[in-house]
């Protein structure tokens, strides 16, 4: 996943855009993002046949992403994560023992 950086304020952001919402600077770098975080809130949608989760995750650089959760079938606030990709979008799933 690529993050923008600003080298003005030295904040990360996500989703790109033309300036940085923290400072209003236009000189933003993309980065690679660590493809880590820890779910910030989460809800369960059971409309579908297969129920799924949709979370908040807050990234290890700052910026929040909405994202579905994959291979969590109990999820809690605060469970680390790890960026996987599914169908070529961002998807988290719990992250790996150390």
């Amino acid at each position: 996943m690529i993050l923008q950086f600003c080298r003005s304020c030295q904040k990360y952001q996500y989703y790109p855009r033309p300036i940085c919402v923290a400072c209003g600077g236009d000189d933003l770098w993309p980065v690679e993002a660590a493809g880590t975080g820890v779910v910030d809130s989460f809800t369960v949608v059971h409309r579908a046949e297969t129920p799924y989760t949709v979370a908040r995750v807050s990234l290890t650089e700052g910026p929040i992403v909405l994202t579905h959760l994959v291979d969590i079938p109990d999820p809690v606030c605060d469970q680390p994560v790890r960026l996987d990709w599914r169908d070529g979008l961002p998807v988290f799933r719990p992250s790996l023992p150390e």
